[in-house]
């Protein structure tokens, strides 16, 4: 059995880069699509053309695509907890918060994941992974805290992205728990697919697809952004990495992405960075110093 290695091996950081600054970048981008595009009409979008897109890739360049009769079980449960959940509770929390503050509370996950990890995988809290988890929750707490009065004024959304933290999370530790014996490539192309099926349900049961002909560029660039960068190629990133180490070192490898959330609206959305930023940046690079450098 495949031992989920204890921190992020060389060969994967360009993998976790190019991931960070895809969906730290996209917190930006799903805020301006969701000003045109409804909720369940954007997710469909993006994972039913998401998911075209990588199909035909994996399709072209002549890679397997099929999941075993006894592995779908597996993979409809994982689907639901980390694309169903979160696509949907994310972008409905997203329309009542700003961007990067939604971006930092999406991001708890590791809150979630570690204690899980602990309990149903057997995986050690060492004092590296403690230290690690501390340092990127403070910078987290402490952009958190500087917004609390906004949270306060947004208690559902709020709330909303806290659970979709908490299903991410469960759809973590279920991959490890219970992996689906597939290619991860195809995987991840079959995990959005399925997980998309009750987002298109609703989106052609509540929502008018007749407003997408009065869409304005920017919200169809970011649509683009959403298909072909977060969703086909960020997705095989993540299952790429969820797979090859565990899930604490998973989770905080994936911390640095809220600070680039918030990061991204200072650049896009005209806010302004003062030192509590600076100073969560400063702890989430700590973080994941934890996870990225081996032990002697």
């Amino acid at each position: 059995m495949h031992r989920s290695q204890e921190h992020l091996p060389a060969r994967l950081w360009g993998v976790l880069a190019g991931l960070t600054l895809v969906w730290g970048f996209n917190w930006t981008a799903m805020k301006v699509a969701i000003t045109d595009i409804e909720p369940f009409t954007f997710r469909t979008l993006c994972l039913g053309l998401g998911s075209g897109v990588l199909f035909a890739f994996l399709r072209a360049s002549g890679q397997p695509l099929a999941i075993p009769r006894d592995q779908w079980p597996r993979l409809a449960l994982i689907a639901f907890f980390n694309i169903t959940c979160w696509n949907l509770l994310v972008v409905y929390g997203l329309t009542m918060l700003p961007s990067g503050r939604a971006a930092i509370l999406a991001y708890t996950m590791p809150a979630w994941s570690i204690p899980l990890s602990v309990l149903l995988l057997g995986e050690r809290a060492t004092g590296r992974k403690l230290l690690g988890l501390a340092l990127g929750m403070g910078g987290i707490a402490l952009l958190v805290w500087d917004e609390f009065h906004r949270i306060q004024g947004a208690p559902l959304g709020a709330l909303l992205v806290l659970c979709a933290a908490f299903t991410w999370a469960v759809g973590t530790v279920l991959q490890k728990k219970c992996p689906v014996r597939a290619p991860v490539a195809g995987l991840t192309a079959w995990l959005m697919l399925v997980g998309g099926v009750p987002i298109y349900v609703g989106a052609l049961l509540f929502e008018d697809f007749g407003k997408l002909a009065d869409l304005h560029l920017a919200s169809a660039l970011a649509v683009s952004y959403n298909v072909l960068l977060a969703f086909a190629w960020a997705h095989w990133a993540w299952i790429k990495l969820a797979t090859s180490v565990s899930v604490t070192v998973f989770s905080l490898s994936m911390l640095m992405t809220p600070a680039v959330g918030v990061f991204s609206g200072i650049l896009f959305l005209g806010e302004r960075p003062g030192w509590l930023e600076y100073a969560a940046l400063a702890c989430v690079l700590g973080s994941l110093a934890t996870v990225i450098v081996p032990k002697k």
